[in-house]
């Protein structure tokens, strides 16, 4: 909700695209009620062909999306890397690369026709620090980043600025730099200043001596992490 509100308050209206009706009315009305014009537009987005009208009629509803930011809840088991499975591998793969992939395939006509517009991608930390306890996950989220970068330099000449955002910590309310709000706030810098193709939330540092940690300890219960 922190991008939401980060945008709303500039002036945009907001489109939130979820799996739950009455959560999405939900926090439609609380948008509503801090000044910001939103609209619910429920799908699965493991359903590509939902995730691809649902954005469809967003457009339709709210005129022509300036912004796609694609940041999924986490769902599906965890594994570590040597109980990784073709199927969790795969439910991870679904959820972050090909529902990106589906959504900014339904945007990216209408932004190369006008010249212009912002693809946000969010990944974990694990897209860049490999974590044995993250497996499938990283996985996905190396993907995703490397498709990010992809995108990034080739949309670049034609005015769609694309980048991927990197959560390496927990989204905490009060956190800090982790406050949704706050996160919300870099989103929205990204989007203006256009100059970079990757920002990094949190301390980078941290989760690779966390790693190490768990590595020298060769095994045990994995970290509870974001991913």
């Amino acid at each position: 909700m922190g991008v939401a509100r980060a945008f709303g308050r500039h002036g945009f209206q907001v489109g939130l695209i979820a799996r739950t009706k009455d959560r999405l009315n939900a926090l439609v009305g609380e948008l509503t009620e801090q000044g910001v014009t939103a609209a619910a537009f429920p799908a699965d987005i493991h359903d590509r062909g939902a995730l691809a009208d649902a954005l469809a009629m967003a457009g339709d509803t709210l005129g022509p999306i300036d912004v796609l930011t694609y940041s999924p809840s986490p769902t599906g088991p965890i594994t570590h890397a040597s109980q990784t499975t073709a199927a969790s591998a795969a439910a991870q793969f679904e959820l972050h690369v090909l529902g990106a992939v589906t959504a900014v395939g339904q945007v990216l006509p209408s932004m190369r026709a006008r010249g212009a517009g912002t693809l946000l991608l969010t990944t974990g930390v694990s897209s860049t620090v490999p974590a044995p306890f993250l497996a499938n996950v990283g996985l996905a989220m190396a993907g995703l980043r490397n498709w990010a970068h992809a995108l990034h330099a080739e949309l670049r000449p034609q005015g769609i600025y694309a980048a991927t955002v990197t959560i390496a910590s927990g989204v905490i309310p009060g956190g800090g730099d982790a406050d949704p709000d706050a996160i919300g706030a870099r989103y929205y810098r990204m989007y203006q200043q256009r100059d970079r193709v990757e920002e990094i939330i949190g301390d980078i540092d941290t989760f690779r001596d966390l790693v190490a940690q768990w590595m020298s300890e060769n095994g045990g219960s994995a970290p509870s992490t974001a991913g």
